[in-house]
């Protein structure tokens, strides 16, 4: 694919776009079917300028089917297309007539307006996103996310999704370009990632750069895969000539960039060493917990559940013989102990998967004591990739396409299994998988009456404060057995201890390594386990604190539901919500509050 054709891709789009009268007379027509209509064409207009997601999603078909052989536009032109995109969107969803709607879409246009006001929220500062305000960092960016996007999600069934990986891996070239450029322009405005980060930027960068084209992981990838469906073509051959000719040379220049600026970034660790970096990180800190506290009532949240969780975990612990020290302490004990650490070996990974797995199966007997309607979506259990795991999260979760055509996956970072203790496993199961993410995500994809935006939505409060509720659910429905509770209890200690050092880095103007002290100290994790995570709070920022303050609000909403209806209440009836989809964290508190008002009138 030639460079022009590539960029021209973004004036394509942005031409598709233009013209939004259609979209007037849609809005002003009025009622249900309309709004739905409005929405779902804005949906498959924004996948005409996120070929990715089409992907991702399985929509990358019939008359999209174009959109597998390319990349989202890194350059400013597509920045530009994505910015005038969101615009548009949010001027038609203002203008859709709410009083023509039945309740439910009036929640669904109410949620499409917060979603692309929050699209928006970051460009008084020329910012993307408030959360992630650098290019490039040691968890974000082309060369982190397009390997593993390739590997992952693009699927290889065929000779025609072989050749579109092959035009991904010539446009994974480009992206690095544009992206190079970018955090060079980015660079003059003092938005650059700190000296830690970078270096590991580099470190990652350079296992990119390492093998021979042939034996690259994506070029491994491709060959793999199409072996495996008989895909008979010169694959290995082709893939590791665009490796050699395109991808590694545009690496180099961004290697050759990011050496440069790590003598140019500035010190300090939190968004405040940022120009405006208080408004900004502000600002962030709405957006990832919907709601306006500052980070000062913030911190004073997190030290006060900090203090709560520790005494229940100190009964726990005496209980279980570790009397001596501080909480923290005797959880670093607790995890040292040999009954609670797999082999740090390729089998002792296999096992620690396998363990994963039967906690999975054994929770999928017991859901229907809490739920109704249960999604069936497969789910995989996957190691993070090693070209990257330096710098990505322990545990995170990818939802399975809209056709149903690959699972979801739980991803695990597994650098050291002594970071993964026997104890703690149940509940990073229960939050990722079931009765976490991956039962959230498929309820609200098989939702039949949300619009397509709403289908794959994911507002962080929401949906990590979920994952949290359903740790704690999984303890009622008895999946925890001796110790693990003490586990359960120490993911929620981890969760409020966030809340602390999220703000202390951001705000306050901690020290890295300030930061992980107080969370090895508090919470008892591993020391490069917990250095990850702060490393990931000073990269994005103000997100850490959306899972305690949405559990919070999870927990608010059930006891008030539960307090308003006695006997009437039933945890299926209160876990009916989920098909409703994502909202914020004020919407649904007014969505429970109108289903208790139903209730009671029978």
């Amino acid at each position: 694919m030639e460079r022009r054709e590539f960029l021209g891709f973004a004036g394509i789009a942005a031409g598709a776009l233009g013209g939004g009268w259609p979209l007037r007379v849609l809005a002003q027509t009025g009622g249900d079917a309309a709004f739905n209509a409005l929405a779902d064409r804005l949906f498959y207009e924004q996948l005409l300028i996120e070929p990715e997601n089409a992907t991702r999603l399985g929509l990358d078909k019939g008359t999209r089917a174009g959109l597998r052989s390319r990349l989202d536009d890194y350059s400013e032109a597509g920045k530009e297309a994505s910015r005038a995109f969101n615009e548009r969107a949010l001027a038609a969803m203002r203008g859709v007539d709410a009083g023509s709607l039945s309740a439910a879409a009036r929640l669904n246009r109410d949620v499409l307006v917060y979603k692309f006001e929050q699209d928006l929220v970051g460009e008084p500062f020329g910012l993307d996103d408030v959360e992630n305000p650098y290019p490039i960092t040691q968890q974000s960016g082309v060369y982190f996310s397009v390997p593993d996007f390739l590997d992952s999600q693009h699927p290889v069934e065929n000779a025609d999704d072989a050749e579109a990986y092959l035009a991904r891996l010539r446009a994974f070239a480009f992206a690095l370009d544009d992206e190079t450029a970018r955090q060079r322009r980015e660079a003059a405005r003092g938005l650059i990632a700190p000296v830690w980060s970078i270096d590991l930027v580099l470190k990652q960068m350079r296992a990119l750069r390492a093998p021979s084209p042939e034996k690259n992981a994506m070029v491994r990838s491709l060959v793999k895969r199409t072996t495996a469906k008989s895909v008979a073509g010169d694959w290995e051959s082709r893939a590791a000539r665009i490796v050699a000719g395109d991808v590694y040379p545009a690496l180099d220049r961004q290697i050759a960039l990011m050496q440069q600026l790590r003598g140019r970034t500035r010190p300090g660790d939190g968004a405040w060493r940022l120009p405006k970096g208080d408004e900004i990180y502000a600002l962030a800190l709405r957006k990832a917990t919907t709601t306006d506290h500052t980070a000062e009532q913030v911190h004073k949240i997190g030290l006060e559940q900090v203090a709560d969780i520790s005494a229940k975990l100190d009964a726990i612990l005496k209980g279980a013989g570790f009397t001596t020290g501080s909480v923290g302490a005797r959880l670093t004990a607790l995890n040292a102990s040999p009954a609670q650490r797999y082999p740090n070996t390729d089998q002792g990974r296999l096992d620690l998967i396998a363990s994963l797995n039967a906690g999975i199966a054994a929770m999928t007997q017991k859901l229907p004591r809490a739920f109704r309607d249960i999604p069936s979506e497969p789910l995989e259990i996957r190691r993070v990739p090693v070209e990257i795991q330096d710098g990505a999260p322990n545990g995170y979760y990818y939802s399975a396409p809209l056709d149903g055509s690959r699972p979801a996956i739980y991803w695990i970072n597994l650098k050291d299994v002594a970071d993964w203790p026997k104890y703690s496993l149940p509940a990073l199961t229960y939050h990722e998988g079931i009765p976490g993410h991956h039962l959230q995500g498929g309820y609200t994809r098989s939702g039949g009456n949300l619009p397509m935006f709403l289908k794959d939505y994911f507002i962080s409060a929401y949906g990590e404060g979920w994952a949290l509720y359903a740790e704690q659910l999984a303890d009622e429905l008895g999946g925890y057995t001796g110790i693990e509770s003490a586990g359960y209890l120490q993911s929620f200690l981890f969760r409020a201890a966030r809340l602390v050092v999220d703000t202390g880095l951001n705000h306050y103007r901690w020290s890295r390594e300030k930061a992980t002290d107080y969370l090895v100290n508090t919470v008892g994790f591993a020391r490069p386990r917990s250095q990850r995570e702060i490393e990931r709070y000073c990269a994005s920022i103000g997100q850490a604190c959306s899972y305690k303050m949405g559990h919070t609000a999870w927990v608010a909403a059930r006891t008030k539901a539960q307090q308003a209806l006695g006997d009437r209440f039933s945890l299926p009836w209160f876990h009916d919500i989920l098909k409703e989809g994502v909202m914020p964290l004020s919407m649904l508190e007014r969505r429970v509050d109108e289903r208790i008002a139903e209730a009671k009138r029978g």
